[in-house]
C-alpha cells in the first residue's frame, strides 16, 4: 500500500495530534525504562533494599508535588495559586478517586506478589491492555474499531510471550523443568487471590483513565500543574492514612530511615519517578490511555534490545516473538488511532469543538479505498 506524504502526515498528527506530542512519547518511554534501571542499581546483592521503601515512595509524591508547584510559579504568582486552589477546590475532591485507587494498587502490589508467583502475577497483569480498552469506552463513551481491538489484542499476546521468555530463563537458571513455568501459572488461577489482582488491574486501568477524563474534559479549565498539585496532595494524605492504619507512620520517618535514603543511588530513584508522574500527566492530556498502554509494551521491546547491546544478555526466540508480535501491533493500531482530545480543542483555541470521529474519518477513509 503506498502513501502520499500528505497520507502519512495525516496519520502521523491524529496519532501525535500536539507539536510536542511524540517528544512526551519518546520521554516517558525513557524514563520508564531508566525507573526500572535505576531501582536496580539502588539494591543490594541479594536484590533487596538498605532503605525503607514506603518513605522513598512518601518522599518521591513530595518532591512531584514541590516541582509542581515551583513550575506553576514560574509564570503565576503565589496569590494566583492560592486563588485557584479556591477557585478548583472542587477537582482536588475529584483526584481523591484515581490517588485512593493508586494507593490501594499500589498495596495490594505487595499483597499479591506474596501471594502468586512472579511469573503469574506479571502475566495476568498484561490484561492491562485489554481491561484499559474497555474502560475508556465507558469513561469516554467511544467505540473501539475491530482494528484497533485487534491490535490491542496482539500486544497483549506479545507482552505475555515476552514474561513467559523471561520466567522461562529464570526457571532454566535455577535448573528447573521450564514447564513447570505455565504448570505454576495455571495452578495459581485457581487462587482466591485471582480476585485480588483483578482488582489491582483494574484500579490501575480506571485510574489512568480517569485521570485523562479530569485533564481533558471535567477540570480542563484547570492548568495541568494546579492538576498535578491536587493529584500530589491527595496521594500523600492517602499514603499517610495507610501509614497511620499500618502503624508505621513513624518509624517509615526515623533518622536511621531518613539517612538510607539520601544516598546518591537513591535520590536518584526519587528523581526520575517524580519526573515519571508529571510526565504521565502531560502524556494522558495530550495522548491517550491506549496509546500509554502501546509505549508500556514498546519499553519491553527497547529494554530486551538495550540489555543486549550493553549487558550481552542473549535474545531469545520467544523474545524475537514478542518483539515481533509488539512491533506489528503497534504498526496495526498507528494505521487507525484512536483520536481523543476531548474539551481542549474548545478551551485552548477558543473556537467550537471538531468532533473526535471527524478527525478520524479521513484515515477511515484512506484505508477504505487502499
Amino acid at each position: 500500500m503506498n502513501l502520499s506524504y500528505s497520507q502519512y502526515r495525516k496519520r502521523w498528527e491524529a496519532l501525535f495530534p500536539t507539536p510536542y506530542s511524540f517528544i512526551i512519547f519518546i520521554v516517558y518511554m525513557a524514563l520508564f525504562i531508566n525507573q526500572g534501571i535505576t531501582v536496580t542499581a539502588s539494591q543490594r546483592a541479594d536484590s533487596s533494599y538498605s532503605y525503607n521503601t514506603v518513605t522513598v515512595v512518601l518522599l518521591t509524591e513530595v518532591t512531584k508535588l514541590i516541582a509542581s508547584i515551583l513550575i506553576y510559579l514560574k509564570d503565576n504568582s503565589i496569590c494566583k495559586l492560592l486563588d485557584d486552589v479556591k477557585l478548583h477546590a472542587y477537582i482536588l475532591v475529584l483526584y481523591m478517586v484515581p490517588a485512593l485507587l493508586y494507593c490501594l494498587y499500589n498495596n495490594l502490589a505487595f499483597v499479591n506478589l506474596a501471594a502468586f508467583d512472579p511469573t503469574t502475577y506479571f502475566m495476568l497483569l498484561q490484561l492491562r491492555v485489554v481491561v484499559t480498552g474497555i474502560v475508556f469506552q465507558v469513561i469516554f463513551k467511544k467505540q473501539l474499531s475491530r482494528r484497533q481491538w485487534v491490535s490491542l489484542i496482539i500486544l497483549t499476546v506479545g507482552c505475555v510471550i515476552k514474561q513467559l521468555s523471561t520466567s522461562k530463563k529464570k526457571l532454566n537458571d535455577a535448573g528447573t523443568e521450564p514447564t513447570t513455568g505455565v504448570a505454576i501459572v495455571l495452578s495459581n488461577l485457581s487462587s482466591v487471590y485471582t480476585l485480588l489482582l483483578l482488582v489491582q488491574i483494574f484500579c490501575s486501568c480506571f485510574a489512568g483513565v480517569y485521570n485523562e477524563k479530569l485533564l481533558k474534559d471535567t477540570g480542563v479549565e484547570v492548568p495541568i500543574m494546579m492538576q498535578n498539585i491536587f493529584m500530589y496532595i491527595d496521594s500523600i494524605l492517602c499514603g499517610g492514612v495507610v501509614l497511620a492504619i499500618r502503624g508505621e507512620l513513624t518509624s517509615a520517618f526515623t533518622s536511621f530511615a531518613l539517612s538510607q535514603v539520601w544516598r546518591p543511588s537513591v535520590v536518584v530513584v526519587i528523581l526520575n519517578n517524580a519526573a515519571v508522574g508529571i510526565v504521565t500527566s502531560l502524556f494522558l492530556k495530550n495522548l491517550n490511555s491506549i496509546l500509554k498502554t502501546f509505549a508500556s509494551a514498546l519499553e519491553l521491546v527497547f529494554i530486551a534490545i538495550l540489555s543486549w547491546i550493553i549487558f550481552s544478555i542473549p535474545i531469545d526466540m520467544w523474545t524475537v516473538m514478542a518483539i515481533g508480535l509488539v512491533t506489528y501491533a503497534t504498526f496495526m493500531y498507528a494505521q487507525n488511532p484512536v483520536v481523543n482530545r476531548g474539551r481542549l480543542d474548545e478551551v485552548e483555541k477558543g473556537r467550537e469543538k471538531v468532533p473526535d470521529v471527524e478527525l478520524a474519518e479521513p484515515l477511515m477513509k484512506e484505508q477504505s479505498e487502499s
